[in-house]
């Protein structure tokens, strides 16, 4: 890998947070509303009484810079952003938003990434043997299977089982993530966490084990006849070694670059499941900021999660020539 390379990679990334970040800023001010006035609305719609109401919202909007042209508010948010100073959460003040996202991040990252992974295995496993000629019938029998739970939407698959194993059995909890908020990580809590977690985590690994199935599926066809592995065969190796050392380990490369993709974007793709689950992650967190135009949060949340994908890619950029030199060359 050479130095001109990683520079290529490295100015690219550079140049996908400044255009993301700029698209951060700008959409959210499209939209329509005032922040601080849909604030004060949600208060009033629970009954509580708003004195003075012209005024507070004048005073927020001066606060938080609102009044100030957009050319002015564009290039303090990218100075604060380069900072990582993400501002103070209008809806949740005087929290602010980087607080609020450290405290929402560890329930999403916990549920996501174990989840993904599992998912992840199970599916590239799954299909690679569906493809695999010496395979038994009975998993090959699972493609239909598989291609319905992959066409089934999370959040579509996560009322399915919230239904069934929450709400009609009763043998899950119907929602959160703790029976009570922890305040140690003792055996009982990390259990009871364990135990409110499983029905959101059973959505995400059961939409995304059809997922990496199919495509695992359709790259081990792809190496199906190569010449490695006709020479493998006449070499006299087990056909377990020619599965997992020839056949699997090629046909992961595309499955690899897709589990970075993945992993960068889980957070934004479970936005539905955590609101259906009132899981207190980090797309529970965005909902409730759209829902109450909070800007700074929106634009917070939105930050860190397209700063996670474009690492994700660098990284992946970065590794991906070890893997496979004719990515270099190209």
């Amino acid at each position: 890998m050479t130095w001109n390379y990683v520079g290529r990679r490295v100015a690219m990334f550079f140049a996908v947070v400044l255009l993301a970040a700029s698209a951060n800023f700008l959409i959210p001010r499209f939209a329509p509303g005032d922040p601080t006035a849909a604030v004060l609305e949600q208060l009033m719609s629970r009954g509580q009484q708003v004195e003075g109401a012209g005024d507070i919202v004048q005073e927020y909007r001066e606060r938080f810079g609102l009044d100030d042209p957009l050319h002015i508010q564009y290039f303090r948010y990218l100075w604060n952003t380069l900072r990582f100073d993400l501002g103070q959460s209008i809806s949740f003040f005087p929290q602010t938003v980087s607080s609020a996202i450290l405290d929402a991040l560890p329930w999403t990252i916990g549920l996501l990434l174990v989840s993904t992974f599992i998912a992840f295995g199970v599916g590239s496993l799954v299909g690679a043997l569906i493809a695999w000629p010496g395979a038994p019938r009975a998993v090959k029998a699972l493609v239909p299977g598989l291609m319905m739970l992959s066409a089934i939407p999370y959040y579509l698959l996560a009322l399915i089982i919230l239904y069934a194993l929450a709400f009609s059995s009763g043998i899950f909890p119907l929602g959160g993530a703790y029976s009570s908020y922890p305040r140690s990580f003792d055996f009982e809590t990390v259990v009871d966490i364990l135990y409110h977690a499983c029905l959101p985590a059973l959505s995400i690994v059961l939409a995304g084990v059809g997922f990496w199935a199919l495509g695992m599926r359709g790259a081990m066809i792809g190496t199906l006849g190569e010449d490695y592995l006709t020479l493998a065969e006449a070499k006299g190796l087990k056909p377990r070694r020619i599965f997992f050392g020839y056949a699997v380990r090629n046909a992961m490369l595309p499955q690899v670059t897709s589990l970075a993709i993945a992993l960068g974007t889980a957070a934004s793709g479970s936005v539905l499941v955590e609101v259906a689950f009132n899981y207190p992650g980090i797309g529970f967190l965005l909902y409730n900021a759209l829902r109450s135009s909070d800007y700074f949060l929106v634009q917070g949340i939105a930050f860190v999660l397209v700063l996670t994908v474009a690492i994700a890619v660098l990284i992946l950029d970065l590794v991906y020539p070890f893997l496979d030199p004719r990515i270099e060359r190209q």
